[in-house]
């Protein structure tokens, strides 16, 4: 049994990832933490996610001594803000734990990225050189070797899924940047109540319009430049991506259909890929779950795409355990069907 701590359980991907890693027959769930001035410090887990009374009742710890935690770890889960993974990551990895980090400290290589887009500048070169973006379905020979896996965003996730079959069978014109429209689900900002996230003051609108950080993640993780617009709706979880694209020369819709089935088809039961073919994919059908549902339709040149994650789970947590089971040589869905 692999001793299991999360770092940030408190949230809602942190109860996820307890709920998981306690189904989890080969991992230990051996803490909780929050950070160590946290109002949710020494309270049951439970107390703030109902939904695991009976199931994971252990205490949300403070975390005063992260090193004293690393000495006791084989895997630490990171659920915790981006400049927090950022100064905490390198004490786990010090002690050779396996670290899996859900924020956006590790996603990115470039010189002004998180100044840019994360507002502080990156201390720790050397590992986000080797840190190991945890796109499960196309990284899993560099996630069985990695030491820090930077578990994508979920925008990227639900978008990169859907494009990446079809650029890397160089189907697309690259010359006509992929368009993604992209609406999530409030969760996507966590639990804390504000005017913005508020079900009462949201309806549906555009945010971060070419400025948001997932644009770059996307981009440099696809090897195409694209113009991402994401969405906040009024509803609870789940993210679905409608993304146009214009087809290179020849292509047709055979080619699209065959290099999505050579994608992914393959790996039948080792992966959260469900193809759809020409049925338009929906938030309801992947609430709840660990999958993400790709949909498509081709006219003349070009073709719209449709990719539905649940937000908390293949965009967050559920992604983390693919990444886990990849790197523990476990099955790949297990703990998540």
């Amino acid at each position: 049994m692999l001793n299991t701590f999360i770092i940030g359980a408190s949230g809602y991907t942190g109860a996820e990832l307890a709920k998981m890693v306690h189904t989890h027959p080969q991992l230990n769930l051996a803490g909780l933490y929050v950070s160590a001035n946290s109002l949710d410090a020494n309270k049951p887990v439970s107390d703030l996610h109902g939904q695991l009374k009976g199931i994971v009742d252990l205490p949300l710890q403070p975390l005063t001594d992260p090193a004293a935690v690393a000495a006791k770890a084989d895997i630490v889960l990171l659920a915790t803000a981006h400049e927090v993974s950022h100064d905490l990551a390198t004490i786990f990895l010090s002690k050779d734990c396996q670290v899996f980090d859900l924020s956006g400290a590790f996603r990115v290589q470039g010189d002004d990225f998180y100044t840019q887009y994360y507002g502080f500048e990156h201390q720790h070169q050397q590992w986000l050189e080797k840190a190991v973006y945890g796109l499960a379905e196309w990284n899993s020979q560099a996630i069985k070797q990695a030491q820090l896996v930077a578990v994508p965003g979920c925008y990227p996730t639900a978008s990169q899924l859907a494009l990446k079959p079809l650029l890397e069978a160089n189907l697309i014109d690259k010359d006509q940047w992929p368009v993604i429209n992209a609406v999530s689900g409030v969760s996507g900002a966590g639990r804390k109540a504000t005017m913005v996230n508020s079900f009462c003051e949201v309806s549906l609108q555009a945010y971060g319009v070419f400025g948001h950080r997932h644009q770059p993640e996307i981009a440099t993780h696809l090897g195409c430049d694209v113009i991402f617009t994401p969405h906040l709706g009024n509803f609870k979880r789940g993210i679905l991506a409608t993304i146009t694209a214009k087809l290179a020369p020849g292509v047709d819709a055979g080619k699209v259909a065959e290099a999505m089935q050579q994608a992914y088809q393959g790996q039948s039961g080792q992966h959260a890929v469900r193809l759809l073919g020409e049925q338009t994919a929906s938030i309801q059908n992947v609430v709840n779950t660990c999958f993400c549902d790709i949909g498509w339709k081709v006219q003349g040149q070009h073709i719209i795409l449709t990719s539905a994650i649940d937000n908390l789970l293949k965009g967050a947590s559920s992604q983390a355990m693919q990444c886990i089971n990849i790197r523990n040589d476990f099955p790949q869905l297990t703990a998540l069907v």
